[in-house]
């Protein structure tokens, strides 16, 4: 019996657009390894709002993507849909 491995959802590999590309590089993707790679570099430069750390400070990487100035780690993932194909 061949065993066959469904890769739908967060599993499924994806292409990131140009914009987040800088982050995730260009190679598709599963959208959990995706947002795991936007944790990395938001911790990395220090991107989480001290006094709300619910709160994502966009630097000049991460305004293309979220098109505003903070978004919310919840709102976060709306965002990158838009950024995937």
């Amino acid at each position: 019996m061949a065993e066959t491995k469904a890769r739908g959802g967060i599993a499924k590999p994806v292409t990131p657009s140009a914009e987040l590309a800088k982050i995730t590089g260009s190679a598709p993707l599963p959208r959990s390894e995706i947002v795991s790679k936007m944790w990395d570099y938001i911790k990395k430069n220090n991107l989480q709002n001290p006094a709300n750390k619910r709160e994502i400070l966009a630097d000049a990487t991460l305004k293309p993507i979220f098109g505003a100035d903070k978004v919310t780690m919840f709102e976060m993932n709306k965002h990158i849909a838009k950024h995937v194909k």
